[in-house]
């Protein structure tokens, strides 16, 4: 077997075939596996049988399976020796160096096609680069994640193939978040990243994705005749090593608005967009299941002078897209809108307040087509903060005819930023306060989105999180979620409502996402439920996100433990609590916290034990 015919064999596998496998790898007895995947020793043993079949050819199936496991370990040990725990750390350090690739993607049956990948990666090879396949066993490996992690912090490119699964891939996205900050912290700027469209437009890429990839011009790959020169141009590529001025990339295409389906033919996004103004899908989708009395109110709050509204709830409760939609009212009625996210300043933005108010101010002028003078409208002179408001009294608000709207979304990241959040938020206050006494300061209408408790140590009034409209996104009750299973076409009482919440609670994208995969048939809510939990599972992209998230995080990590291990309501050190509550982890209940559902409780009882 030849390293093409390796790839596309592993490929082939089932999600549970490849768990298995990885467990073997890992030397866990077939007991143990049965007991963690929820099923019987002798299927873990049919299942090893057939993952046999598939690399050394079939055997009389009278023959058990452990007579070829040690050919098997050996055969992956040749190709994927980074599957095998530690080998691909020891071996590479009695390797001579040399230019190192990381080849990411995410893999279905179809998507992107695995004679691309395989080409890809012979050719890397032979033309003497150090190739690491990312894809989704390396992920699901024991020490997967940090081997990953251990990859993007020492090659030189992060290849990374955009197919539409990729495009709202939890895990995807969380790589190129660690490569920004990577490059971010060093001179070089490495990794660096080559994107490579697979049959994708970069309209369906995440919000976060987009962010992050929207200066960088990509490659594209549309049927197995681009191939070739795709090849050839990415080889000159590297060779040559100017990416930004080829004539060979596109640069990115911008969002247009498509009519929604009867279905939706893409999954839900785990991050919505807000950039409504724009145009984008989400705003027309059948699939958003309204709170009305919490959008009504919305909606009459940023039409009163100097409105503030505060939006706070867990990681993927829907804040980004209520927020699209009180900025699409807005702009409804003639408002200027400018949706901003913390989430994409580069970290040197928050060395020091004034580069920071600087970044604020220049993004909004930007977006309401303002050029950017500093020259003539900062003045330092008398501090960062009175600069900031000068500069919006005198020239970002005389320019708008008619009232702004600044939706703020990921404030969080702020808060890690103590020095700059306390002044920064104390000038939100003063502009809300201002608003009710002054012409020019009512125009301004702030919408604060957040996902955790704000622990930045803060007079009572210079905070504006003590004032104007709170808004706490609450799960979908069982009649909100039968009313989304029936658009989806879905012929479900509430008893198959009732199991899906006995798994997932009312969280909306995990509620959706299942719903999305068994309105088209590629799944059962039977087999949802049973492999929930598991790294096979729909779920596995969204938990290994989290468990990486929690494996930079040792105090977080401890914390979830004892969470989840225990059968009662907890107590935590506050901090503790805030963070996994904004992570979406845990529900609060007065001072204790339980779980947020029992995907997490049983997922995470295992995987950190």
């Amino acid at each position: 077997m030849n390293q093409i015919q390796f790839i596309q064999s592993f490929a082939n596998l089932t999600p549970r075939r490849q768990e298995v496998l990885l467990k073997v790898l890992a030397g866990e007895e077939d007991t143990a596996i049965a007991e963690q995947l929820y099923i019987q020793p002798v299927t873990v043993r049919k299942h090893i049988q057939h993952i046999c079949d598939a690399f050394l050819g079939t055997v009389d199936p009278q023959e058990s399976g452990y007579s070829r496991r040690g050919e098997l370990i050996a055969l992956i040990a040749k190709y994927r020796p980074e599957l095998i725990g530690e080998a691909l750390k020891t071996n590479r350090e009695h390797q001579p160096q040399s230019h190192h690739i990381l080849l990411s993607y995410y893999q279905s049956p179809t998507d992107p096609p695995l004679s691309l990948i395989s080409q890809l990666y012979e050719t890397l090879k032979n033309s003497g680069y150090t190739v690491t396949l990312a894809d989704n066993c390396l992920r699901m490996a024991k020490n997967g994640l940090q081997q990953i992690y251990r990859e993007l912090n020492t090659c030189e490119e992060l290849l990374l193939l955009l197919s539409p699964l990729s495009a709202v891939s939890e895990m995807i996205t969380e790589e190129v978040r660690i490569v920004k900050s990577l490059q971010e912290s060093r001179q070089q700027g490495l990794p660096h990243i080559i994107p490579l469209d697979i049959n994708n437009s970069f309209r369906l890429l995440n919000h976060d994705l987009r962010g992050y990839l929207q200066d960088l011009p990509r490659l594209k790959w549309r049927s197995p005749d681009d191939t070739p020169r795709l090849i050839k141009t990415l080889l000159r590529l590297l060779a040559e090593g100017d990416r930004q001025h080829s004539k060979d990339l596109s640069a990115p295409e911008s969002a247009t608005q498509h009519p929604y389906a009867i279905l939706p033919k893409s999954p839900p996004q785990p991050i919505a967009e807000p950039e409504i103004p724009r145009g984008q899908v989400e705003l027309a989708s059948a699939f958003y299941i309204e709170r009305p009395r919490i959008e009504t109110r919305c909606y009459e709050a940023i039409e009163k002078p100097g409105a503030l509204i505060r939006i706070k709830a867990p990681r993927q409760m829907g804040k980004t897209s209520l927020l699209a939609r009180i900025l699409h009212h807005a702009s409804t009625i003639g408002y200027a809108t400018v949706p901003l996210s913390f989430q994409l300043a580069d970290s040197k933005v928050f060395t020091e307040l004034e580069p920071f108010l600087k970044w604020f101010c220049a993004n909004i002028s930007l977006q309401i087509n303002l050029p950017v003078n500093f020259e003539d409208y900062w003045d330092s002179i008398f501090g960062a903060k009175v600069a900031c408001k000068s500069y919006f009294e005198n020239y970002i608000l005389p320019h708008c005819q008619h009232p702004l709207v600044l939706g703020l979304d990921e404030v969080d990241v702020v808060f890690s930023f103590p020095d700059i959040a306390s002044d920064f938020f104390s000038l939100l206050r003063a502009w809300h306060e201002e608003g009710k006494n002054r012409d020019i300061w009512k125009k301004l209408r702030l919408v604060v989105v957040h996902s955790t408790e704000v622990y930045v140590p803060m007079s009572i009034n210079q905070s504006p999180f003590n004032v104007g409209l709170p808004i706490e996104l609450p799960e979908f009750p069982p009649d909100k979620i039968l009313e989304l299973a029936h658009r989806h076409g879905l012929d479900w009482t509430i008893s198959e409502v009732n199991q899906l919440m006995s798994m997932v609670g009312g969280h909306p994208y995990l509620v959706r996402l299942a719903l999305y995969h068994i309105a088209r048939h590629e799944m059962t809510l039977k087999t949802v439920l049973e492999t929930a939990a598991t790294d096979a599972g729909l779920y596995s992209d969204h938990l290994r996100r989290h468990l990486w998230n929690l494996h930079y995080h040792s105090l977080l990590k401890e914390a979830l433990k004892k969470v989840v291990e225990s059968a009662q309501a907890i107590q935590l050190e506050s901090i503790q609590a805030f963070k996994l509550h904004s992570m979406g982890l845990i529900d609060l209940q007065g001072h204790k916290v339980v779980p947020r559902c029992n995907l997490y409780r049983q997922y995470f009882r295992l995987q950190l034990s």
